[in-house]
């Protein structure tokens, strides 16, 4: 492929990948890092190599911890239970499979349903499903710096 093409999926790529970030429809991650990579190819890996490489790719798997930490720890700020904090966590997981309102209400109705089995108030139970909807934002923002902070890498590395 001619270094041309390469940058032109490279961009398209690392933009898709972005909005992945915020979109759980589309793995945004791998889908940045991927652009980023093709970048990296483009130059034939004269200016980013291994080692940034390997940067950007620990920076990637980072926002899946997010994910889940960033949901059970606003679950955990408004007081809600161990099992509030898990059901937040694995709703996040089974969400994924339901695309964008799963990954949004998989964690709500997750630590709803964890307070509840511990046979708390449903208003215990609905603030616990709101920190876990906080934290799922507060992730989606720290998701996206992250994201910003592997395009700045490549950019530091490419142009300095």
């Amino acid at each position: 492929m001619t270094p041309a093409v390469l940058w032109i999926f490279a961009v398209l790529l690392a933009a898709i990948g972005l909005l992945g970030l915020v979109l759980p429809v589309l793995p945004g991650a791998p889908v940045l890092f991927l652009g980023l990579l093709f970048a990296a190819w483009a130059d034939d890996f004269a200016y980013v190599g291994t080692q940034t490489l390997l940067a950007l790719g620990v920076l990637a798997l980072l926002t899946y911890a997010v994910d889940f930490v960033a949901t059970a720890l606003g679950a955990k700020r408004v007081g809600a239970s161990n099992r509030a904090i898990w059901g937040a966590a694995l709703g996040g997981l089974v969400g994924l499979m339901f695309g964008l309102a799963g990954v949004v209400l998989g964690p709500l109705v997750g630590a709803v349903l964890g307070e509840l089995s511990l046979r708390r108030d449903l208003k215990t139970a609905g603030r616990a499903g709101l920190g876990a909807s906080l934290g799922l934002a507060l992730g989606t923002a720290v998701k996206l710096s992250l994201g910003f902070s592997m395009i700045g890498i490549f950019l530091l590395a490419r142009f300095v």
